[in-house]
């Protein structure tokens, strides 16, 4: 029911003498407090507490949603709940993420998979890191088809993980990678991200396309950059080399990569070709995957249904946790604290540096308890007039905005690659965290450098299209 300020306050409730409730009385009195000072409970707290505490994700999510809206809104939890659940899950292009997820899957329960890495085994071979760097590569090309960050990283996990840890690769550096090059997917184009941002700001949906490659590339390398140094300086936790082979040999093995390869670029195909969405493209993937299984004689009833069965359980989850992500959203949309947090800033009157780097502690505060596409719709109105008046190219902006949404994927408590990684895994999402946290800093150093010279960003935009003006 809907807050009403006239009513007792808590305290008052609790110090007539029919409720004894004496170890009630001083949480009464911190609520009441909260009440008449108008001060928001941090979410992120209270879903840190909640998770401690081995409550399910999604319904972490939901209960921060719950206390916002019961108790600093006049809105009505309960009707928001159902239409945050239904508007969340609703949605046609959320169709991609299930059929990603099952293709997946056909490839990691069939040879496909094996034979993939077979492939790149001898060009990997003599590069610090060997096969580690499958997962950056594979993220990379992924992402480019998927544009989404849970699809990417379900599919290349389920996919690279089990293959790397059979072959003996640290865990901690896999996890890490998978969890942050996941995020290429909404980098690399196409990416429902951008879309949303071009919207806002009224910008082109092609030139911001344009302007994430070299950003997306350059992120790709610093993630390699690492675990190349991390190899180097760790040299026992990476399975010996593999002997010396002739290029002739290189060449025959890659053709363990032609079925994998040819699925990805007929994928990418129908896709640029323009013959399908991403969510069609996604249901040709899986087609394709069945097709190429069944060509290798690989595919059984038993792994068909254990990968459909595999593709219902994380897709369940993973939906789960977009509801209650969806319900948080809508009650911090009603409380308004994006909007406060963004016209606080505008009345700093800061330097076009210092309003750079403020807008990334806000918007990072902000990632704890947001998706990215809510970042963006919940302050742009704001936001975007003052990056047009401190003179920022507005795709330039777009492109750091989503890095900082890649922040968000890998930040806890609501770091969403980190729960897909966490259903997959059984690891607890705070251990990924902590692996992640070197691929952590690669993306803060893209956005210092993108920062710098923001020509990485805007250099292919004005080749392909020339200089907006």
């Amino acid at each position: 029911m809907p807050f009403d300020a006239d009513a007792p306050v808590a305290s008052d409730l609790f110090a007539k003498p029919a409720l004894p409730a004496v170890r009630c009385e001083p949480l009464a009195r911190v609520w009441s407090k909260a009440l008449r000072d108008g001060v928001q409970v941090s979410h992120s707290q209270l879903s840190m507490v909640l998770l401690m505490g081995g409550v399910w994700i999604a319904m972490t999510l939901a209960i921060c949603g719950w206390v916002g809206q019961a108790f600093f809104t006049q809105t009505q939890p309960g009707k928001n709940l159902f239409s945050a659940f239904w508007e969340s899950n609703a949605s046609w292009e959320l169709a991609a993420l299930p059929l990603f997820i099952w293709m997946g899957e056909i490839l990691f329960r069939t040879r496909l998979s094996e034979d993939m890495f077979d492939g790149l085994r001898p060009w990997l071979n003599r590069v610090p890191g060997r096969l580690m760097h499958t997962t950056i590569l594979g993220c990379g090309i992924f992402g480019s088809v998927s544009g989404s960050s849970a699809a990417t990283c379900a599919t290349i996990s389920k996919v690279a993980l089990p293959e790397l840890m059979k072959r003996g690769y640290d865990e901690k550096i896999a996890l890490g990678s998978l969890a942050t090059a996941g995020t290429l997917g909404i980098l690399i184009p196409p990416s429902i991200t951008m879309v949303v941002y071009a919207v806002a700001a009224d910008a082109s949906i092609i030139r911001i396309f344009l302007a994430g490659f070299l950003p997306g590339f350059l992120l790709m390398a610093l993630f390699s950059g690492y675990i190349i140094w991390w190899s180097l300086r760790n040299p026992d936790k990476v399975p010996a080399a593999d002997p010396p082979s002739t290029f002739m040999e290189k060449i025959k093995q890659s053709g363990n990569l032609i079925p994998c390869g040819a699925l990805i670029v007929f994928v990418c195909w129908v896709l640029i070709a323009g013959y399908a969405t991403a969510t069609e493209c996604a249901a040709y993937g899986v087609v394709g995957s069945l097709a190429l299984a069944l060509w290798s004689r690989s595919l059984t009833w038993e792994n068909f249904w254990e990968g459909l069965m595999g593709t219902t359980r994380t897709s369940c989850m993973i939906m789960f946790i977009l509801a209650g992500a969806a319900f948080l959203t809508k009650t911090m949309a009603f409380t308004g604290i994006p909007r406060e947090l963004a016209d606080w800033v505008n009345s700093m009157q800061l330097s076009p540096m210092a309003l750079i780097g403020v807008l990334t502690i806000v918007y990072l505060i902000l990632g704890t308890a947001l998706d990215g596409i809510s970042m963006i719709v919940l302050t742009s109105a704001v936001v975007l007039p003052m990056i047009q008046k401190a003179g920022f190219d507005l795709i330039w902006f777009g492109i750091f905005i989503v890095l900082l949404v890649e922040i968000a994927e890998v930040t806890p408590p609501v770091g969403f690659n980190l729960f897909v990684l966490q259903n997959m895994t059984g690891k607890d999402s705070n251990t990924i965290a902590k692996a992640a946290i070197p691929f952590f800093m690669c993306l803060v150093v893209c956005i210092v450098l993108i920062t710098v010279f923001p020509q990485i960003v805007t250099y292919l935009p004005d080749l392909v299209m020339g200089a907006d003006k």
